[in-house]
């Protein structure tokens, strides 16, 4: 959209008639038309994201996928062999010495390819047998109704 009010900008359009034409606001229209007046098209192409960079190197996300991939019981964890942001946080903390946010450090994990997986969890009292029997006799019994 940029380079589209660069164009009319330079067909001698104002900043109004352009944002009316590419329906942004008027403030919009005219800071860009600042940025193309000082500095060309060139101007008006993007910064890159804005705020500040993450704490989290490249090269302290390639170790923490290694990592993850060893598994919790590598890292101590032995009780279960599930990741969870709290354990990741300790690892991190561990290893570099920074402490992340829980959000921050999901934010994290998605960008490193990671997703969320919520284990099934069965009852340690489930009786196989019991749950066969009510399924072939009391279940059907109900589906006929």
């Amino acid at each position: 959209m940029r380079f589209q009010a660069a164009e009319m900008f330079a067909a001698r359009l104002r900043p109004p008639q352009a944002a009316r034409a590419l329906r942004v606001s008027r403030k919009s229209a005219y800071a860009w038309h600042a940025d193309w007046r000082e500095g060309g098209m060139e101007a008006l192409r993007s910064k890159g994201p804005s705020g500040v960079a993450s704490r989290m190197l490249p090269s302290w996300r390639a170790w923490l996928a290694g990592a993850l991939d060893e598994g919790p019981a590598a890292h101590g964890w032995v009780e279960d062999q599930r990741w969870t942001l709290a354990r990741i946080s300790v690892l991190v903390a561990r290893r570099f010495h920074v402490r992340f946010s829980r959000p921050q450090l999901s934010r994290i994990m998605r960008e490193m390819g990671f997703s969320v997986q919520v284990p099934v969890h069965r009852a340690a009292e489930r009786d196989e047998k019991q749950v066969a029997h009510w399924r072939e006799e009391t279940w059907a019994r109900v589906e006929r109704r």
